[in-house]
């Protein structure tokens, strides 16, 4: 099982035949630009390569009206004046000889897609196609989409395979009007959007598009509309919509060629299980985008459990435009609108520097073990490291603890800190290794200062269970330790914080999404150690996961510590998850207990003013 690359060079032959200024930035070059950058890194090599097929008339009926499929069907023969007459009926919509091919080719090329994946034939994958499709509706063409071919996917997914719950992130500076009209009144597919929207300004400049449409009937609570009202969003509002509305929900672009081709290429790499750049610049989000956070948690609050729980309210306050209040602003004018450009520009200019100068490590994950541990089942592109630390340097930094002693805990401490040497020094990306649990917490300690004294700017360290902060760790902003298990909900200061373990599947959760990554993502870490201490009570999905979601604040650098009394299961899916696998299902939810929801309501009204990820709602 890979990662599939659906694609046809066919979807190229539509384009504009007329002088059409709106028209003219949907062309073939979308396609063949972010395809040439897919091969220059390598990626496309490393995917299973999949021709795209047309879809049937009868798969498009899934989703479009007989006499629309028939329509389009027949501007195979028109001329070019025809299909320019028939193009002005629509909204930003160009029409071409090859067009119904194309468009049948988008759609088949993601019904292609789901089926790999729902048959085990691949992981994930992606499908590289024109046109679009999330505008088009039952029986109109609307901004370039002709079929819509996530909701013919989706539709597909449900009738072939059998799929009851299904989550579309429409992920564009658009908001897919056409996908929401499919689905507002069906509870099985959650639509989530964000876009731009400027309080109705930005095309297609629909009421719909707000955080108040929220589904209708049976579907309410099923669409979930972030409108943003500014422009000039960045890393931290994006997080931010992750973190405290997207994923909650979940457990259950203009085309500029080179932004999107890097876009392609880095969905792309994140697919195949490489980490991801570290975010760059200051992560607290942009008051506007907490304005519309509030809006969509209160729009939502009344359908979800999970954010009346994290104290989304659903009354809001007087000062606060959801949707009426304060009249809308006019759109940017033309020197605000270049700023915003340049700014674009920069933050691209940023990206393509990280790219130079984050390059993916040689190993992405590597485990050390004391001794063979029977029933570990790694991929074969885990590496087994055997190397240690030098005795004398070793015995340097284990002599403050009487617990690294003995020979077991020293040979297990060589190993961890010669691995923690390698991810510093860009050789390796993530690790776990296994220590005597009498010297858990020693290890810990030695490892954080290491990791300070060796490369490391900001540490993370995310220790669970009885694992407590060593008391003379120095407090200077560069390490941030996090305990999930203490005995009660404390922050002693703003780099310590302490949160009892969740008991429930929903505690657990919140306290991550909540607490946990908003506290990363705030921070920027360049390491992050996720420690599981002797006794710790975390079941493996719920610690395969978290591992998982840490990858995200640290570009990948992940250094995960067990016990050598855990289980051969734990050691192995940890470094699945270290290697881009998924990690496995967390199991039936359950909703969290009232004393952890206290927990975290304390926790985040303690930190907030200094953590702003943790902020999910506009200042007074």
């Amino acid at each position: 099982m890979g990662t599939a690359l659906v694609y046809h060079e066919d979807m190229t032959a539509a384009r504009l035949l007329w002088d059409d200024p709106e028209c003219e930035i949907e062309c073939p070059e979308r396609l063949t630009t972010a395809l040439e950058r897919l091969q220059q890194r390598g990626l496309e090599q490393r995917c299973l390569r999949l021709v795209a097929r047309e879809a049937s008339e009868a798969e498009l009926g899934l989703v479009h009206s007989p006499e629309y499929v028939a329509l389009l069907r027949g501007t195979q023969a028109l001329g070019t004046r025809e299909l320019q007459a028939l193009s002005k009926q629509y909204d930003a919509v160009y029409l071409h000889p090859s067009t119904f091919h194309c468009a049948r080719l988008a759609a088949g090329a993601a019904l292609q897609l789901v089926d790999a994946v729902l048959t085990g034939a691949v992981r994930n994958g992606l499908a590289l196609v024109r046109p679009p499709g999330h505008h088009s509706q039952r029986a109109t063409a609307n901004g370039f989409c002709v079929f819509n071919n996530v909701a013919i996917a989706a539709k597909h997914a449900q009738q072939k395979h059998g799929l009851h719950r299904i989550l579309i992130v429409d992920w564009d500076i658009h908001h897919g009007q056409g996908v929401q009209y499919i689905f507002e009144d069906d509870p099985s597919v959650l639509y989530f959007s964000w876009h731009r929207y400027e309080h109705g300004h930005f095309w297609p400049c629909l009421r719909e598009s707000d955080a108040d449409a929220v589904g209708r009937g049976r579907g309410l609570g099923f669409t979930v509309n972030l409108p943003w009202n500014q422009v000039g969003m960045g890393n931290a509002d994006y997080v931010a919509a992750f973190l405290h509305v997207l994923l909650p929900l979940a457990f259950e672009g203009g085309y500029h060629l080179e932004s999107l081709s890097q876009s392609v290429c880095m969905m792309v790499q994140a697919l195949l299980g490489d980490p991801a750049l570290p975010l760059s610049g200051p992560m607290e989000p942009h008051g506007s985008a907490l304005e519309s956070l509030q809006c969509v948690r209160a729009a939502q609050a009344p359908h979800w459990v999970s954010l009346q729980q994290q104290g989304a309210a659903p009354v809001l306050s007087s000062g606060t435009r959801c949707p009426e209040g304060r009249p809308s602003p006019l759109p940017p004018g033309e020197p605000e609108f270049k700023a915003v450009v340049t700014q674009a520009a920069a933050a691209l200019s940023s990206l393509l520097d990280q790219l130079r100068l984050h390059p993916t490590p040689p190993v992405r994950v590597a485990v050390a073990l004391t001794a063979p541990v029977i029933g570990l089942a790694l991929p074969p592109s885990v590496l087994c490291e055997e190397g240690s630390l030098p005795q004398e340097e070793m015995q340097a930094w284990a002599r403050p603890h009487e617990a690294l002693a003995q020979d077991e805990a020293l040979i297990a401490l060589g190993k961890v800190l010669y691995l923690l040497d390698r991810i510093l020094d860009g050789q390796v990306s993530s690790g776990t290794a296994a220590t005597p649990v009498p010297a858990a917490a020693a290890t810990l300690d030695v490892a954080v200062r290491y990791g300070l004294s060796h490369g490391a700017q900001r540490l993370l360290c995310v220790a669970v269970g009885k694992l407590d902060r060593p008391p003379d760790l120095t407090d200077d902003g560069r390490n941030l330790w996090l305990n999930i298990g203490g005995e009660e909900a404390t922050a002693p200061s703003m780099f310590h914080v302490s949160v009892p373990l969740p008991v429930t599947t929903g505690g657990f959760l919140s306290c991550v999404l909540a607490l946990v990554l908003p506290l990363a993502y705030s921070f920027q870490p360049d390491l992050v150690l996720v420690a599981l201490g002797p006794g710790h009570g975390l079941p493996d999905p719920q610690a395969a996961l978290l591992a998982a979601l840490l990858r995200g604040p640290a570009g990948g650098r992940v250094f995960a510590l067990v016990d050598e009394e855990s289980t051969p299961q734990l050691a192995t899916v940890l470094a699945r998850v270290l290697n881009g696998e998924a990690p496995p299902s967390l199991g039936p939810f359950s909703m969290a207990a009232p004393e952890d929801t206290q927990a975290l309501m304390y926790l985040r009204g303690r930190l907030e003013p200094r953590w702003k990820m943790l902020q999910v709602a506009a200042p007074p």
